[in-house]
């Protein structure tokens, strides 16, 4: 029989246990775990909660896990913060877009508000975090409130609007979510607060990306007009394109479209890469981009008029699907008779997103030691499987071609299966190098229906 004594002596045993790890043990309890039952109601519970979704094998979420426990404990009564496990609970993952773990998400009140991409420290979550409690944007009602927020030296951006009921206004408080990390935001509900500093109708938000906030305001569909701006030496410069760009802002709100302006000098290696305009195009008028957060790319090839004309003709073409997407592509090749299929940017929807073929494609670089290391394999393994007509084995090279959205491409060689019936969800290729180990992934990968040909002979 189990004697008092015993008992006794468990409970003490136990109880040392725990005060030798009272901090462990009080941040785990700090950490709300949500699942698919109770996510909705507990979530709105909380005005500003950071949301952990993580799945218990990935080791980057148990790298995560100890600092986001500490994190917890620290903004306890202030920001609360909760996790999911994702492979107990996947339809609310689902419901939110999770693809990848460990995914943060700033939920307020139950409503999803922005990805968070601060720091993954416990220091960096506590002071990322802190900036996110209270409103987006601090309603400005008199002039006292104004002066107060604007004599301030953080960057900082107001929107001045005709009422409380605009769907410029909304637009704002929407954009607002995004960029609070970034800027202080304030609005205020009537133009007359506005009239001292020039406003006298709606402004539509216009902030200044930098280097550091730009991945912030590329998670939604942004227009950025590039020129010499510069409010340390040339304030009035600088707000004389502004003024421009915001008047377009507030002509096309709520239309899904985020204005911005940028120092063209900050960017020019990314205007030549990624939109093909070089330092001598334009002058010193305003390059004008849109890039979408589906990673489509377009530019006003029209001069910027100082009318703000052109800018409207730009954006009226762009919204009703007028404007070609600019695509960074070598030419399609005249003759693609090797066994390896050379694609290019402008022929990848045509071969790589066929939907009647299973297609390999190595992403490569000219310059790249294991690409060229691999080529006669990857040729060899083209060669085996010529007489399939259903596979196709391809490359391209990734430096003088925009790499498609879906594949992550971070070094050389990448390469990726976009399978029949599965061309939204490409399949990263992990395995080895070698002709046996490029057969066997392609074996488990496709389903015995598309198993014929040279893939079925040689395995």
């Amino acid at each position: 029989m189990f004697s008092s004594f015993h008992r006794n002596m468990a409970a003490a045993v136990t109880l040392a246990l725990l005060s030798c790890f009272p901090a462990a043990v009080s941040s785990r309890r700090d950490v709300l775990a949500l699942g698919d039952a109770d996510f909705d109601y507990l979530a709105t519970e909380h005005e500003t909660m950071l949301v952990k979704f993580y799945a218990p094998w990935c080791g980057h979420c148990k790298k995560l896990a100890p600092e986001f426990e500490k994190a917890a404990t620290r903004l306890k009564g202030t920001v609360q913060l909760a996790k999911v496990d994702c492979t107990a609970h996947s339809e609310t993952c689902g419901r939110f877009g999770v693809s990848g773990y460990p995914t943060l998400k700033i939920f307020r009140n139950g409503r999803d508000s922005a990805p968070y991409d601060g720091p993954r420290s416990a220091d960096g979550i506590y002071h990322y975090m802190k900036k996110q409690t209270g409103p987006d944007s601090i309603h400005l009602k008199s002039e006292e409130d104004l002066q107060t927020f604007i004599n301030h030296y953080d960057a900082s951006v107001v929107g001045v609007f005709s009422g409380a009921d605009g769907s410029q206004l909304a637009e704002f408080l929407r954009a607002a979510a995004l960029l609070r990390g970034q800027f202080r935001l304030a609005h205020a509900a009537d133009l007359k607060l506005g009239e001292k500093h020039g406003v006298t109708s709606d402004h539509g938000l216009c902030p200044h990306m930098t280097v550091e906030n730009r991945d912030a305001l590329r998670v939604r569909d942004l227009l950025t007009a590039y020129y010499d701006l510069d409010y340390h030496r040339n304030i009035q410069g600088s707000n004389y394109w502004r003024n421009r760009v915001m008047k377009m802002a507030s002509t096309f709100s709520g239309r899904g479209l985020t204005f911005s302006v940028a120092n063209r000098k900050d960017f020019l290696f990314e205007l030549e890469e990624d939109f093909g305009l070089g330092t001598s195009d334009g002058g010193g008028l305003p390059f004008i981009t849109i890039r979408t957060k589906l990673g489509h790319k377009y530019t006003m090839r029209e001069e910027f008029t100082r009318d703000g004309q052109s800018l409207q003709r730009f954006l009226d073409d762009y919204f009703a699907g007028r404007l070609k997407r600019y695509i960074k592509s070598e030419p399609i090749p005249e003759r693609n008779t090797d066994a390896v299929k050379v694609v290019v940017a402008e022929s990848f929807d045509d071969v790589v997103n066929d939907q009647e073929k299973d297609v390999l494609i190595q992403f490569y670089s000219r310059s790249c030691s294991h690409c060229k290391k691999l080529e006669p394999v990857y040729r060899e393994l083209a060669e085996t499987l010529s007489s399939d007509p259903n596979i196709i084995v391809a490359k391209m090279n990734a430096g003088d071609n925009d790499v498609p959205l879906g594949y992550d491409v971070q070094g050389y060689p990448t390469i990726y299966l976009a399978a029949v019936g599965r061309k939204e969800e490409p399949i990263r290729y992990e395995g080895g190098r070698e002709l046996k180990d490029f057969l066997k992934f392609l074996k488990s990968e496709l389903s015995p229906r598309q198993v014929v040909g040279g893939l079925k002979t040689e395995l």
